[in-house]
């Protein structure tokens, strides 16, 4: 009798375990869970004009905060404090922003200079990193970023801003798709009136005209345009030549204010005219085949066939666009979604592809000082 009453608890008690997991399972599958905590990113330097644009996209990342900036110039500490949070840290040096605020990513806005410099001490902490166009001042600073990111595990993104604009991505999409054939020419048309001209700020002036800071004038500003659209749409070229000038001789400019950059592959020609001397502000890429021809602005698209005969004028037919998603439609955005969900940085923000644009660049400078046709290996 005691057996099977000793049976009965050991039932009873095996069956009231069960029925607590199943409550408790089903109570922690109700229970709502707890939210995901937000990426958190510093600013490293204040000095970039583009900077500013990029603290209203921060302000706007529901998966983001900003929880410090590092920046030595007072003015540029107030401008920013008049614009953040009032939690936002400050720091006058960003190794000691780094090492006590251990954010999980950067975003770098300095001369091109320090970049390399910024990124090695990110690497040593494993913090994800973002960084304005170009990379690098020149390709050997660029491969030593790239690798220092790969052996750290780290992001590394490079900002253009054609690469958040519907008409950059559907001209990829379609010359890819073969719309205009093969690719037989590229021209790629960036500028502005000149730094001055358009009025950027004295901390943003003061390194552009920098052959050092900068790299160079306008061939690094708006250079790295070409090269990267020559990258990503055709491929590395064989053969750079370039030529720059300084036509504003009144200015007295250390760096040059326009560059022609002439792209060789065994099919086509890329070629890159990147100027501070436009009359307006010019942001356009043209691509030619045998089937016709794609020109993409910031806002628009046109396609024109080779049965067109110029009845749509130059430009062609204006193109329907879709708009980007809600993951990729900027910098910020897309740079967060891919630390947060361990994705790639695609092309043409990728250290792979960058590298490349300084190879480039490194060649047309060495084309201007020789006045030969660079090898690219």
């Amino acid at each position: 009798m005691r057996a099977r009453m000793l049976a009965r608890e050991c039932v009873f008690s095996a069956a009231f375990l069960m029925a607590l997991q199943v409550l408790g399972t089903r109570a922690a599958a109700a229970a709502p869970s707890a939210p995901e905590r937000k990426t958190r990113i510093a600013i490293v330097g204040l000095d970039h004009d583009h900077v500013w644009g990029l603290l209203k996209y921060l302000e706007a990342e529901p998966d983001a905060e900003l929880v410090a900036i590092a920046e030595l110039q007072p003015a540029l500490v107030k401008e920013a404090k008049s614009r953040v949070q009032t939690g936002v840290k400050f720091y006058s040096g960003y190794v000691p922003m780094l090492d006590e605020v251990k954010p999980d990513a950067v975003i770098v806005t300095t001369s091109n200079d320090r970049h390399l410099e910024i990124l090695r001490e990110c690497a040593k902490r494993h913090i994800h990193y973002s960084v304005e166009k170009p990379m690098a001042t020149n390709a050997a600073d660029a491969r030593e970023m790239e690798k220092l990111a790969k052996q750290a595990g780290i992001k590394l993104m490079v900002n253009y801003w054609n690469a958040w604009v519907p008409p950059s991505h559907e001209l990829f999409h379609r010359v890819k798709d073969g719309q205009v054939g093969a690719v037989q020419k590229i021209i790629v048309q960036y500028g502005h009136a000149g730094p001055k001209e358009i009025g950027v700020s004295e901390y943003f002036a003061d390194w552009l005209y920098d052959p050092v800071k900068n790299g160079g004038g306008a061939i690094m500003d708006f250079g790295c345009y070409g090269a990267e659209w020559a990258l990503w749409l055709k491929g590395r070229p064989k053969g750079v030549q370039a030529i720059a000038q300084k036509l504003k001789v009144s200015q007295h400019n250390k760096v040059d204010d326009d560059a022609t950059i002439l792209l060789e592959y065994p099919d086509a020609t890329v070629i890159v005219e990147a100027s501070w001397d436009w009359p307006h502000s010019m942001g356009q890429v043209q691509v030619f085949g045998p089937k016709g021809s794609l020109l993409a602005t910031h806002d628009a698209l046109f396609y024109r066939s080779t049965e067109d005969r110029g009845k749509s004028g130059l430009e062609g037919e204006p193109v329907a666009l879709s708009g980007a998603q809600a993951a990729t439609n900027n910098p910020v955005a897309y740079f967060v979604d891919c630390i947060r969900h361990d994705k790639p940085i695609e092309e043409p923000l990728s250290a792979q592809l960058n590298v490349q644009v300084l190879e480039i660049l490194d060649a047309a400078r060495e084309s201007v000082r020789t006045g030969r046709v660079q090898e690219l290996r």
